[in-house]
């Protein structure tokens, strides 16, 4: 048993001494999260891959509506469950390779300059980990909450898409 378990983290250490694909996250993002998911990396990202479904893992959103390509360079349009609020997504990135994907939220949050990306990374032994990383520009201030209440709704909304994610792979 202590052979196995030496293996595993000699396998994790190169993995991550010698992989830029295992890299978690941005060392200077201002928000992230990891989870990891007893599934394979491939079956986890064939679920976080489908740009055009988060409604079915977010509570705050009720609706999306895409327009252009379902990659790089198509919008999204989230709707929020009491139709008065969206968040409008510009997707930047997507690669299947990779298992990765970067968009930014140009408008509906109270921040400057939102990029948020994802990660599926490998980690053997069909295990994998969802990793998230997201920096902004300038926190604008307002009446509805202050910069950590929305590092706390980004936290939590991340966490509930994430393990709705990991439970339907």
């Amino acid at each position: 048993m202590k052979t196995l378990k030496l293996l595993g983290f000699v396998v994790l250490f190169a993995i991550g001494a010698g992989n830029q694909n295992a890299t978690a996250q941005n060392p200077n993002a201002k928000l992230t999260y990891t989870k990891v998911v007893n599934k394979s990396a491939d079956d986890v990202w064939e679920i976080i891959r489908e740009l055009d479904d988060i409604d079915k893992y977010s509570s705050a959103v009720a609706s999306v509506k895409f327009t252009g390509e379902k990659g790089a360079g198509g919008q999204r349009v989230c709707s929020t469950p009491d139709g008065k609020g969206f968040f409008k997504e510009n997707i930047l990135s997507f690669d299947d390779t990779n298992r990765t994907y970067t968009y930014a939220v140009v408008e509906g949050v109270p921040v400057k300059g939102l990029v948020n990306n994802f990660k599926v990374v490998d980690l053997g032994y069909n295990k994998s980990m969802i990793v998230w990383w997201s920096n902004y520009d300038a926190f604008m201030e307002n009446p509805q909450m202050n910069e950590e209440q929305f590092k706390g709704f980004m936290n939590s909304s991340i966490d509930e898409m994430s393990t709705k994610m990991a439970e339907k792979a």
